[in-house]
């Protein structure tokens, strides 16, 4: 029987989680190609274009660039629970490490520990919103440097101070329920005329993770107009199939529902600029980063 090495474990579960893992995933699964092909395309990729690239000069990556942001290749929230890793959708989150005056002086008065306990919350809550979840090992290796023991620590502590609360790590993804789920209820409220408050208030969900969740069902909207399929639909906005199927369905029971089918108008009025709430009604003046 071979002698399990956690490092080695921990350290391909990293490796993994490389944007070059991730191309070679998509190519894969998006041309239905073997392996070997996939690498293939990505060695071309790197040859070509990876020279010429300078993420300083393009302005489709400023906001990824902004002081305090990271960027995190995570596993998709809609992947099940005890996928191989190597199996599994990859998404890239952009998660607000640091947000300025405020943590500096909660780092100066309580202390660096503290600091990553107040912000580990939010930034599970941040990847969630834009369809991944957050590990263990993310948190320590991608995100504050430290030890996954130190996350650890951290993440008993918070269990221990609110032990109701339970965090959308993937490890917790059984206890939390299917993210999909989650989703598709966000968008029902919204079509039934929920306020942005009203849904906040229902689904405990952050406002970027609402705002992110109807944003992905307007587009769905967008590009179902334009006679695109599910699986196409699904390709182009990085979504799994699944959800981008139960939106489909959203969709179509709009078409004998007025009262559904007048708050899909007024979603759609959003022309792609977005949605977001205030903390009483709807807006349409959200960046498009769903």
């Amino acid at each position: 029987m071979a002698i399990r090495d956690p490092q080695l474990e921990e350290l391909h579960r990293l490796e993994i989680k490389t944007l070059e893992s991730r191309f070679v995933n998509e190519v894969r699964e998006g041309l239905n190609c073997s392996p070997f092909e996939a690498e293939a395309v990505m060695e071309v990729v790197r040859e070509v274009f990876f020279p010429h690239l300078d993420d300083n000069s393009t302005s489709h990556n400023e906001a990824a660039l902004q002081p305090g942001r990271v960027a995190v290749i995570v596993v998709d929230a809609d992947e099940p629970g005890g996928k191989p890793l190597a199996q599994c959708r990859r998404t890239t989150v952009r998660l607000t490490v640091h947000r300025g005056p405020e943590d500096d002086t909660l780092m100066v008065k309580e202390g660096f520990a503290q600091w990553r306990r107040a912000r580990i919350p939010e930034l599970c809550q941040q990847a969630m919103s834009q369809g991944g979840l957050l590990t263990r090992e993310d948190l320590a290796w991608h995100v504050f440097y430290v030890h996954p023991r130190t996350i650890s620590r951290d993440l008993k502590a918070l269990r221990d101070s609110a032990p109701d609360t339970l965090l959308p790590l993937r490890s917790n993804k059984h206890d939390i329920g299917p993210v999909l789920t989650h989703r598709v209820r966000i968008v029902e409220l919204a079509l039934e005329g929920k306020t942005f408050s009203q849904i906040r208030d229902i689904m405990r969900h952050s406002p970027e993770a609402i705002a992110n969740y109807l944003n992905t069902f307007i587009r769905t909207a967008q590009l179902h107009q334009r006679a695109l399929q599910a699986g196409q639909i699904a390709f182009l906005l990085r979504r799994s199939p699944g959800l981008i199927a139960k939106y489909m369905m959203l969709l179509e029971s709009c078409a004998s529902d007025d009262n559904r089918r007048y708050h899909l108008e007024q979603l759609l009025l959003c022309d792609g600029r977005g949605w977001r709430g205030d903390a009483h009604e709807k807006k349409a003046s959200l960046p498009n980063n769903a």
